[in-house]
């Protein structure tokens, strides 16, 4: 298992439900691949760099977990095909000692 983090931001005018859900998609996808969310960090509403989509803000969470490299690419798709997220970054970071 390697360790990982991705942050992904949505639309801050999204409903609690919606944004509850895009959670529960990306850690019944983390799990599916016997993997684990370590923590959670609600980054909360932050100024774009650019304009995208017409917005200028964005709702932020970086999760950091643990999976096989396999998976990623699943993740991956996964959020790429879900509309309410607007970007996402996924990188492998350094395991702490």
């Amino acid at each position: 298992m390697k360790a990982y983090e991705l942050l992904f931001f949505v639309d801050p005018a999204i409903d609690p439900e919606t944004r509850a859900a895009v959670m529960k998609r990306i850690d019944v996808t983390i799990a599916a691949g016997n993997g684990t969310v370590d923590n959670v960090e609600e980054w909360g509403k932050r100024k774009l760099a650019y304009e995208i989509n017409h917005m200028t803000d964005g709702d932020y969470t970086l999760i950091n977990f643990h999976t096989d490299p396999s998976q990623i690419a699943e993740l991956d798709r996964v959020l790429r095909i879900t509309d309410a997220v607007v970007r996402h970054m996924i990188v492998a970071r350094p395991e702490k000692q």
